[in-house]
């Protein structure tokens, strides 16, 4: 019984085990199979999750057609008239080329260093990505990004990214994965080293070759391939001009790659690894270099168009046609580094002893300069000029807003002789402006816009605005004509008073009275203040405004003030070339022209400038006569040192201009073929030439026109032989009669038929059939009436008198033996009549 009960004990605690053991099985199997539910669960939840999160971020995902832009991308290119190179659209030093153009050791130590399975992967490798990561968490620092991740970086750093995020590096995967499915490996080697940065502005293994080697890619060494390779790990800490024994090491690890990658042999590694690292910086030349203010002008002009046009000069590729004439913009420079020279070793020495030494030639100053330190006198003499130069300074404000207050921040820079000898020299040198074109066309020929780029980067004919001083008054002279005053009207050529608006008086004076009456044309061709004060107020001051406007100064605003007659609104160079090109073109206006056309990089027509049509503003007959009194400039006016010192014999017509105090000197000179003007100044306006002879434009500025102009016409660029048409004497403008201006309601005109090359015998046109004997032209209360003097006479029972003509037989010009200190004599008001 016992034994029985003993069995079924034995037996209920085997079935007992049974069970629990087929408990325990069904447990571990539900826990199994509940884990591996949870981890199907969290790796589906992981990947909808992925796949949201991909979905969400690939909107962000730049698109390739930047690739194509850049993979094709060139600088559009600045080209002279001879087709040299003027500049390129350039924001980085890059230089596309092909694979085949690479040294083949360039590309082996490339893979080797930055992807060993570039050529296996589809532009993510995995498996590297995962030891990146593991090698991370592990607190060790590896790159795990492909040469097309890298590629993907170097093109859209603002689109993926520069903070290390997760965000960041799933853009460049995706991106990397976009990349290699629309390009191919080759394709894509060649992107990535056209465009990977080497510093110092050079991108693309071509500029980076250059950059450190002086050579191009295609010949560089396998060390000095492996230098550049190593750089990209790090372009900064790697660079091998500031840290060469860094960028040692990190070249003998390249080396070290391809040695056990069995692409360099054990004697090639033993070679080359002990050879110095043989870098230095070589800067690459910037493309062109002439004509700088001019490629600049038309750099300005482009990106306005191109912007508007919606064309990128960066990497379009095309071609700018300019208008510059290099053997003409060379002779221009010569001129103004000659001419310029010379005037500033006048100024040095007139202002370098309390006694104005003074010279009609130039020789005399070249010889003294060596004797006087340069504006020693002005320094001295106006000591409140040099404290307003030093308060201007920059370096002043910053230390009287640092503390020393400004007593002390003026005594420490008067203390600092290097900055004092800088700013001194900085306001004591003078400067010039020139320009030259073509004024049937408006192309600009020659543009200089300071004596020397390098030294002052400043425009000097569009950006400066100046005075003009007398080179303005043509517009009056103009106005006056189309108004129907004649050439030979009379004016009293004395002392001037005239009532302004508000009632102030104008008393214009000029350097030599004469005490006779002079002609309208006598008044221009000798620059007579008081003539023009008059012609001014018959004229009126809007017309004249309206009209120079009209005829090139159309982005100054002028001052419609009546003093603007005499050149006090100040204006450009370049407005003022122009307008003078306006009146040469008989009349008719033309906006400058600097580009002619831009093409494609396949030689397609993208744009053609300066074949619209002229814009009539003056009469023919207006420019004509015009012209002819301001040929009497030159041949017996204020300008007529342009034929005398240059021996120029060819048909020329021009003024001069001089500021008050001899601040600005000017010329501008017209022939049929060029028409060329220069300004002569100081930047800082307080700063004058001494002498008002020196100072006056028409023997500073004349110089350097003069000399551009000599050596223009030796070299046959223009013909000598071209004339302007010749007014008829008197012309069809015909003379006013003396009762109009004296109130009358009706206009009386003369007009006769002398011929157009009749001259007295003091050189000046001949005054044709006397008053009386010609064609009558009358106006009169809507009525046009025309006949001789007793046909006008029967039908009006009045005769007009015409206005008699007083022709200069002697030039009234200053006399060359005097020469007066300018500022401190209070020479020249504005204008001054030369």
């Amino acid at each position: 019984m016992r034994d029985d009960c003993m069995g079924d004990t034995a037996l209920l605690n085997k079935n007992n085990s049974d069970i629990a053991a087929v408990s325990g099985k069904r447990f571990w199997r539900r826990l199994l199979r509940g884990f591996a539910t949870a981890i199907g669960v969290c790796i589906s939840v992981a990947l909808l999750s992925g796949l949201t999160y991909l979905a969400w971020l690939l909107p962000s995902v730049p698109e390739l057609d930047i690739v194509e832009k850049v993979r094709h991308a060139r600088p559009s290119i600045i080209l002279a008239a001879d087709g040299s190179v003027l500049g390129e659209f350039r924001q980085k030093q890059q230089e596309q080329i092909a694979l085949k153009q690479v040294a083949p050791h360039v590309l082996r130590a490339l893979i080797a260093t930055e992807d060993q399975r570039f050529f296996e992967h589809s532009g993510v490798d995995l498996r590297r990505t995962a030891l990146a990561v593991a090698h991370t968490l592990s607190g060790r620092d590896q790159g795990g990004s492909t040469i097309t991740q890298q590629l993907a970086r170097n093109l859209f750093p603002e689109e993926i990214g520069r903070t290390r995020s997760v965000h960041r590096k799933a853009r460049e995967m995706l991106t990397a994965l976009k990349i290699e499915r629309a390009y191919d490996k080759q394709e894509i080697l060649e992107i990535y080293l056209n465009t990977v940065p080497f510093l110092y502005n050079a991108y693309g293994i071509e500029m980076g070759a250059r950059t450190y080697f002086g050579k191009p890619a295609a010949q560089l060494s396998v060390a000095e391939s492996a230098t550049l390779v190593g750089m990209l790990k790090g372009t900064q800490y790697y660079n091998p001009v500031k840290n060469p024994e860094r960028a040692l090491k990190r070249r003998n690890v390249v080396l070290g790659q391809l040695l056990r990658q069995g692409l360099l042999t054990q004697p090639e590694f033993d070679a080359v690894i002990g050879q110095p690292l043989g870098a230095a910086l070589h800067r690459i030349p910037a493309v062109g270099g002439t004509a700088p203010h001019f490629t600049a002008h038309v750099r300005k002009w482009l990106a306005e168009w191109a912007e508007r046009e919606g064309h990128d000069l960066q990497s379009d590729g095309m071609v700018i046609h300019t208008t510059l004439e290099p053997e003409m913009q060379a002779v221009a420079e010569r001129a103004v580094e000659h001419q310029a020279l010379a005037l500033q070793r006048i100024a040095d020495v007139e202002w370098g002893s309390s006694r104005l030494r003074a010279s009609l030639h130039a020789d005399f100053y070249a010889r003294m300069h060596d004797e006087i330190t340069p504006f020693s006198h002005l320094w001295k003499s106006r000591p409140e000029l040099v404290e307003s130069f030093i308060r201007e300074s920059g370096d002043y404000r910053k230390y009287a807003a640092g503390g020393a207050g400004p007593v002390g921040a003026l005594a420490q820079m008067k203390a600092d002789r290097k900055f004092m000898r800088q700013l001194l020299e900085r306001k004591s040198r003078l400067e010039a402006g020139f320009l030259a074109m073509d004024p049937a066309s408006g192309e600009i020929k020659a543009w200089v816009g300071s004596r020397d780029f390098n030294i002052d980067q400043f425009d000097h004919v569009a950006q400066a605005v100046r005075q003009p001083g007398s080179t303005f008054k043509p517009f009056v002279y103009a106005a006056a004509l189309e108004q129907g005053i004649s050439p030979r009207h009379s004016y009293r050529a004395g002392p001037v008073e005239i009532t302004m608006a508000d009632g102030r008086k104008w008393r214009p004076t000029d350097m030599d009275v004469a005490n006779r009456p002079m002609s309208l044309r006598e008044g221009l061709v000798y620059s007579k203040n008081t003539i023009t004060a008059q012609v001014m107020q018959d004229v009126g001051i809007d017309p004249v405004v309206d009209l120079a406007q009209a005829m090139g100064v159309r982005q100054s605003r002028l001052d419609p003030v009546i003093s603007i007659a005499l050149g006090t609104s100040p204006v450009t160079l370049l407005e003022m070339v122009s307008s003078y090109a306006t009146i040469a073109r008989a009349g008719e206006y033309r906006p400058p022209v600097s580009v002619k056309r831009i093409v494609d990089r396949y030689g397609g027509l993208v744009a053609e400038f300066g074949t619209q049509v002229g814009e009539r503003v003056l009469s023919e007959e207006v420019s004509t006569e015009l012209i002819d009194m301001l040929r009497g400039a030159v041949d017996q006016g204020t300008g007529k040192v342009v034929k005398r010192q240059f021996g120029i014999d060819a048909d020329i017509a021009g003024k001069t201009g001089t500021t008050q105090n001899n601040t600005d000197g000017w010329f501008i000179l017209m022939h049929p073929e060029l028409v060329a003007g220069a300004w002569i100044g100081f930047n800082d306006q307080r700063v004058t030439m001494r002498s008002s002879y020196w100072g006056q434009g028409g023997h500073n500025a004349i110089l350097v026109v003069g000399d551009f102009f000599r050596n223009t016409l030796r070299e046959k660029r223009i013909d000598l032989a071209a004339q302007f048409p010749r007014p008829l004497r008197p012309t069809l403008l015909a003379r006013r009669a003396p009762q109009e201006r004296d109130g009358a309601s009706s206009d009386t005109y003369e007009v006769s038929a002398a011929s157009p090359d009749a001259e007295g015998p003091d050189g000046l046109p001949r005054a044709g059939p006397p008053p009386g004997q010609g064609i009558i032209v009358r106006r009169q209360g809507g009525r046009t009436l025309v006949g001789d003097a007793r046909g006008m006479q029967a039908m009006e029972n009045e005769v007009a008198t015409p206005a008699v003509a007083h022709e200069a037989s002697d030039p009234l010009t200053p006399n060359r033996n005097e020469i007066s200190a300018g500022p401190e004599s209070g020479a020249a008001a504005a204008g001054s009549g030369n």
